[in-house]
């Protein structure tokens, strides 16, 4: 039997070929998955120079082929990584990008005293389930249009229900539609029964019509409903979310939109338009423009107003979490 570092070089080697941005990474995770093992147990038997058993090669060799075909790691292993959690994905839910890890830490930095934080376009529930399990004490409401992307997210939910709880958390996944949550008698509306959201959050669609995402596994694999915002600018589906939120949050409470590095300044006018003031554009893990965050219009004698302002009326730059890029060991294109 050929050992593990060989066979690891040359499936690495072809990868390359394939045009695969990080090769021996994706080949240690699909040698792991193959294997039925952790990275770090591939990595200490190819140091090691142990032989690669025949079953898990023959596994392993099928894997990298689809690889290169460019089939997304993700749907190859079955899970992503999204800071503390490995949550499952495959067809027909948009794989979680690191980027968007940092939205939590923009909610724990701008809004620490929020309780009720509804996440709209919640996807796998990657980052719905992040919000309940990191932040303490909390309500979270997801919001999902596509019926395969809801399947996942209850997967997922249902797998880390044990974190939430332990957090003191409550989770909650909605069907339908982001842009009508805010009208009476929705499913959001009607599981809020009466009350406002805190903040909200979301990573809507953001890819103008006529443009087409560059990597294969983008283009090819994720859901379109995840991907096309609408409009010559992309940005038919995220006004329709900013207006949603206008309406959702208490006087003062904080929302945060994810969209293109190009569309920064086409959000802050968009949240200017519906009312939110402190509207401020942040960064993400490579320093382009990916989030902008503001505050509805307080409310002076509403006292959630009165407890955000002393939180702090300015959006800190968030600080990068890194969790996902640790676990898959690559950071992973985001769908502009």
């Amino acid at each position: 039997m050929t050992g593990y570092d060989a066979v690891l070089a040359e499936a690495a080697r072809r990868l390359a070929e394939a045009g695969l941005p990080s090769p021996r990474v994706d080949a240690e995770l699909l040698a792991a998955h193959a294997a039925g093992v952790e990275r770090g147990a591939v990595r200490r038997a190819a140091l090691m120079a142990e032989p690669m058993p025949g079953e898990v090669r023959r596994r392993f060799e099928e894997l990298v082929d689809e690889r290169r075909a460019r089939i997304p790691l993700q749907h190859l292993t079955g899970t992503a990584a999204f800071r503390t959690l490995t949550v499952e994905v495959g067809p027909g839910v948009f794989v979680p990008r690191p980027e968007t890890e940092l939205i939590v830490d923009l909610v724990a930095s701008l809004s620490p005293e929020a309780r009720r934080i509804v996440d709209l376009c919640a996807g796998s529930a990657a980052l719905t389930i992040s919000l309940a399990a990191e932040l303490p004490g909390t309500e979270v409401y997801g919001v999902e249009l596509s019926e395969q992307a809801l399947a996942w997210a209850r997967r997922n939910a249902a797998a880390n229900a044990g974190r939430i709880g332990a957090a003191g958390s409550s989770l909650h996944l909605l069907a339908g539609d982001a842009l009508t949550q805010d009208h009476p008698g929705s499913p959001l509306r009607t599981a809020l029964a009466g009350a406002q959201a805190d903040a909200v959050v979301s990573n809507p669609p953001y890819i103008a019509e006529g443009q087409e995402p560059l990597d294969p596994e983008v283009r090819d694999h994720d859901p379109e409903l995840a991907l096309y915002g609408g409009g010559e600018d992309g940005l038919r589906i995220p006004a329709g979310v900013t207006r949603a939120a206008a309406a959702l949050l208490v006087p003062g409470g904080v929302f945060i939109c994810e969209h293109g590095s190009g569309q920064g300044a086409a959000m802050r006018a968009l949240l200017g338009r519906h009312g939110f003031t402190g509207i401020t554009t942040h960064q993400d893990l490579a320093g382009r423009d990916r989030f902008t965050a503001g505050r509805s219009a307080p409310d002076a004698s509403h006292p959630s107003a009165l407890r955000t302002r002393r939180a702090g009326a300015g959006v800190p730059t968030a600080r990068p979490a890194g969790q996902g890029q640790n676990q898959q060991g690559r950071r992973t294109p985001s769908h502009e």
